[in-house]
């Protein structure tokens, strides 16, 4: 009998001791453990609905002196590498870019930019990045970007690449593409206050510029067999002298359109691109899907800033 009190006593005073100073507790329990054996009694908290008859915790129940769990927030996705990813130029064949087919030149079109730093490209406004703009294009020049849709801090642009071939899709392809891609990185924004109109039918090629009379050149444009696309916008993204291509007076005038009748229609591997360049044969439907000019029209796009956008219809 005087064991079980003193047994009493000793968990009296551990208990009160918790009460006020709980790392005084901890130490009085290490000091005098709880009797065993048959008279052994396991103390019941008095008050406390969770303690079962046998003074174990039901399964499941979290200890009265476990800390509560907490909310885990979903892991970041690691970051992209932009150099892991395809760049969106004029050779390249990117699935998943969005084709952007409009004859209209938006508001948004009529100003040019740079690029701070490579650019990642998605098919939607934050969504995963499936290509990358790079800053300075293949002629290690700022790269021209012209954007034609905005959502809050994200930029729909045109782009120079493809998304399939037409051998792949039937015979027929977009001839323009476009992606997404973060707001904060264009730069160095440029008016653009002319814009071309080429009319396939006419074969007629136009300057529209803000306060001025229209200019409209004859043109050369494509075949049958490799039709000039049709109820497209583009610009103009590039210009250089080709000597390859008998280019070295007049600078041809790249596009970011491709055919969307013939993978390679010139024969090269240039991607397709329609081209608006020189040629003494300036007239009717004699081209591979390019934009023949005279003397005095490829003069006149010369002076063009790029990024102009080009509208082709019918």
């Amino acid at each position: 009998m005087g064991a079980s009190r003193t047994a009493i006593v000793m968990v009296l005073v551990a208990a009160a001791s918790s009460v006020a100073l709980p790392g005084a507790a901890v130490a009085l329990a290490h000091r005098a453990p709880m009797p065993t054996g048959p008279s052994a009694v396991a103390p019941v908290i008095a008050g406390d609905a969770s303690q079962s008859p046998n003074g174990k915790l039901p399964a499941g129940t979290p200890s009265p002196s476990s800390p509560a769990p907490t909310a885990t927030a979903p892991a970041e996705p690691p970051p992209v590498d932009p150099a892991s990813l395809p760049e969106a130029r004029y050779d390249a064949v990117i699935p998943g870019l969005p084709e952007y087919a409009s004859p209209q030149v938006t508001e948004l079109a009529r100003v040019a930019y740079s690029l701070r730093a490579d650019a990642l490209l998605s098919a939607e406004p934050g969504g995963p990045p499936i290509a990358r703009f790079a800053a300075t294009n293949f002629l290690g020049e700022p790269t021209v970007v012209v954007r034609v849709a905005l959502q809050k801090r994200w930029a729909l642009v045109l782009t120079p690449a493809r998304s399939v071939l037409p051998s792949q899709n039937g015979g027929s392809a977009p001839a323009q593409t476009a992606g997404w891609m973060p707001v904060a990185l264009l730069t160095q924004p440029r008016a653009l206050t002319s814009s071309i109109v080429i009319a396939v039918s006419h074969q007629t090629l136009s300057i529209v510029t803000e306060g001025a009379p229209a200019k409209s050149f004859a043109v050369g444009v494509g075949t049958a067999a490799t039709p000039t696309p049709q109820g497209v916008t583009g610009y103009l993204q590039a210009r250089y002298l080709d000597a390859n291509q008998h280019q070295t007076r007049f600078r041809v005038q790249l596009s970011s359109l491709h055919s969307a009748a013939a993978d390679e229609p010139f024969g090269g591997s240039d991607g397709g691109l329609i081209g608006i360049h020189y040629e003494r044969t300036a007239t009717g439907a004699v081209s591979h899907g390019c934009v023949r000019l005279g003397e005095d029209a490829v003069r006149a796009v010369d002076a063009l800033p790029l990024g102009t956008p080009l509208s082709i219809v019918g």
